[in-house]
């Protein structure tokens, strides 16, 4: 019976444990993270910069609901106008035949 072994993945050094009976990985150790900011401050100023990016986006969407209703009544109009103003209905498919 032969053991297991290690092996690092070259692309991002996560530790698999490989097992050669089985031919499989039988465990994943994930590389140590690193840190993406080095300062504190700097932290908290990028979350608060995400922070009123999204209220941003949520005064933007609430406006866009906002508008939605007229925006589709007058696509509603603006089709009963034109379904009045067409001297024939359209014609159905099985019509062509």
């Amino acid at each position: 019976m032969t053991t297991a072994f290690k092996v690092e993945c070259p692309c991002c050094q996560a530790k698999l444990t490989v097992d050669p009976d089985v031919r499989a990985v039988i465990a994943h150790e994930e590389p140590p993270r690193k840190r993406t900011v080095a300062d504190l401050d700097k932290a908290f100023g990028a979350l608060d910069a995400k922070a009123a990016e999204r209220e941003e986006r949520f005064r933007q969407a609430r406006a866009a609901e906002a508008d939605k209703g007229k925006v589709l009544d007058r696509k509603f109009q603006e089709g009963l106008k034109k379904a009045k103003d067409s001297p024939d209905p359209p014609r159905r498919p099985f019509d062509y035949e």
